[in-house]
């Protein structure tokens, strides 16, 4: 084998916060389940984010979150059947377990299958709209020659990633908000006459904040639509996301991402006086951050004011105030990537295997 499963086993009693981390290190949104080397289970993304949905603690054992019943294969089994067993379920991959229980090999889709795995096709009548009018002055001096949405990330530039993480999943039509250098935008997907999706062009006038520019597509939208800031990436599931949403019958979902923080100090906390009630030594966090990435329900266009400075967060606690709904769908801190500062843009770009840029 050219892949080394073996660097996705992990002991059942591994927190979920830790099982999370090394999904993201070892690019993979599934884990072996072992305890004592002996099979017991697999540990998927979509189980993590279950368990998250459910109030369930990072730090609890991911033993707990466990599903009762999982496809494996026998070592005793054909080749032939395994893969006829995992073209049937569409499974990516597959545990070969022995008598004793021991893994003794693991079969991964793109091994034998020459074909992608077919993603279904649920997103193919959902709009999305990206939000790419701004100035990006974190970005300077490169925004000082080309907008935000067109800084290259290797061979195209960080919006065409957006747009083709959507249309790998069906999405056929684009919504995008512009305003600050949009002619560049404009001219830059003219010139990409193959593309199989179509893209409308909404002129803001001035700045209108991170929502402010939805009440251009007031009666253009007539569904469920997606809404993304054009400055983060985020490899999930989107079809996951939109399931989610209308399964709880949200009028707003926001994507949340895992955050994890560990200080790097002993911390006090006191009381009246100064009276040291408690230490910590070197205290760790987790946090649920706000992704820039949502879905929402078409009557909240008529919420936005016209022509106003508006943010989307602004947007949500109207919604809380009239007892509205409003959920949230966790994505790992590996699964969230930004361009939005310089810093983080050279961590998203070697991520995706180029190099950065140094100013």
């Amino acid at each position: 084998m050219s892949r080394d499963w073996r660097r996705l086993m992990i002991e059942p009693n591994t927190k979920i916060r830790k099982a999370l981390q090394i999904m993201d290190e070892r690019a993979s949104k599934l884990l072996l389940v072992c305890k004592n080397q002996k099979f017991k289970s697999v540990l998927s993304i979509g189980d993590i984010q279950r368990a998250i949905l459910s109030n369930r603690s990072l730090e609890d054992e991911i033993n707990s979150i466990l599903r009762d019943r999982i496809i494996i294969a026998s070592a005793q089994d054909k080749e032939e059947d395994v893969r006829n067993l995992m073209l049937q379920h569409r499974i990516e991959t597959m545990p070969i377990v022995d008598e004793d229980q021991n893994v003794v090999d693991v079969i991964f889709w793109d091994q034998i299958f020459s074909e992608k795995k077919e993603r279904v096709d649920t997103l193919h009548d959902i709009p999305v709209v990206i939000m790419a009018g701004g100035k990006g002055t974190r970005l300077k001096p490169i925004t000082n020659i080309i907008p935000k949405p067109l800084i290259p990330l290797g061979e195209k530039p960080v919006l065409e990633w957006i747009i083709d993480s959507f249309n790998e999943v069906g999405v056929k039509n684009f919504h995008l908000t512009v305003n600050y250098k949009q002619d560049m935008i404009r001219s830059y997907f003219a010139n990409q006459p193959q593309r199989d999706y179509s893209i409308n062009y909404f002129e803001e006038n001035k700045p209108l904040g991170t929502a402010g520019s939805l009440h251009l597509l007031k009666g253009k939208l007539k569904g469920t639509f997606f809404v993304t800031n054009c400055d983060i990436l985020i490899k999930d599931d989107y079809s996951e996301m939109l399931k989610y949403h209308k399964s709880n019958g949200n009028e707003l979902t926001a994507v949340s991402a895992v955050k994890h923080f560990k200080i790097p100090y002993g911390t006090l906390e006191f009381g009246e006086n100064g009276v040291l009630e408690k230490l910590k030594e070197k205290p760790e966090y987790n946090f649920f951050i706000n992704a820039g990435m949502y879905i929402l329900e078409p009557h909240l266009l008529e919420e936005i004011p016209e022509d106003d400075f508006f943010h989307i967060t602004t947007l949500i606690e109207r919604i809380l105030d009239r007892n509205g709904k409003v959920g949230i769908f966790p994505v790992s801190e590996g699964s969230w990537m930004d361009i939005g500062q310089w810093d983080e843009y050279n961590k998203t770009s070697q991520k995706l295997g180029y190099p950065g840029i140094n100013l």
